[in-house]
């Protein structure tokens, strides 16, 4: 479950959060006790950034910005992007989320499925293995960009766009990250890097003393 309290929608009375419960969810659906999304997530991620009117009305507004008719980028880069980062970062919800809008835009579902390795896939084309190299930049690289791939950028895209596709895709980082520390969605999971446990009758003692010979020597 998520690592913080959901708020009941009972509870709700800001009118732009009521507004969202009420498309998502219906008139009197609460996700909490009858979790679900169209797209088949628990839909908690709601519940969960209804903590804080703030925090919620500046989450939405991000997503509004991304969909805005005055964002230039193409969308199949910027989801690009988004799904790639959501993979880097660890994300599942993220992921599984882009990899939808991917679809509804038109991607392939082998191309989808190329995302986690595109750099050894023939499926991308020029322009998106240098957004999607970019993408990994932001993520993994925490920034860092190599001065070719802006140049590569900049033969495609303008100024605005790069702006577009740096802002949104950061932002994205941030969901990727925030989903994954409070456990919303598809990123209520175990832990899956856990020590594993010795079989019976192992002994630390015999393992520590299992060095070979001339390092026990030189120790």
């Amino acid at each position: 479950m998520a690592n913080i309290r959901k708020v009941p929608r009972k509870d709700i009375t800001n009118p732009i959060m009521l507004a969202y419960f009420e498309r998502l969810f219906g008139p009197d659906r609460d996700p909490i006790n009858d979790p679900g999304t169209a797209t088949g997530s628990p839909g908690d991620w709601w519940s969960v950034f209804a903590n804080s009117e703030e925090v919620f009305e500046h989450a939405v507004a991000g997503f509004k910005l991304y969909r805005s008719p005055n964002i230039r980028l193409n969308p199949i880069l910027r989801e690009l992007g988004q799904a790639r980062v959501g993979w880097t970062i660890g994300s599942q919800f993220v992921f599984s989320q882009h990899c939808k809008l991917l679809r509804a835009l038109g991607a392939s579902d082998e191309k989808i499925r190329a995302l986690p390795a595109w750099q050894v896939s023939d499926l991308f084309d020029t322009r998106e293995r240098a957004v999607l190299t970019y993408a990994d930049c932001l993520s993994t690289g925490r920034g860092r960009t190599p001065a070719d791939v802006m140049e590569k950028l900049k033969t495609f895209l303008s100024d605005e766009e790069i702006l577009e596709f740096t802002y949104i895709a950061s932002m994205y980082v941030m969901h990727a990250i925030m989903s994954r520390a409070l456990r919303t969605e598809f990123d209520d999971r175990p832990e899956s890097i856990v020590e594993v446990d010795a079989p019976e009758g192992f002994s630390t003692a015999d393992f520590l003393d299992s060095r070979p010979a001339d390092r026990a020597e030189g120790s």
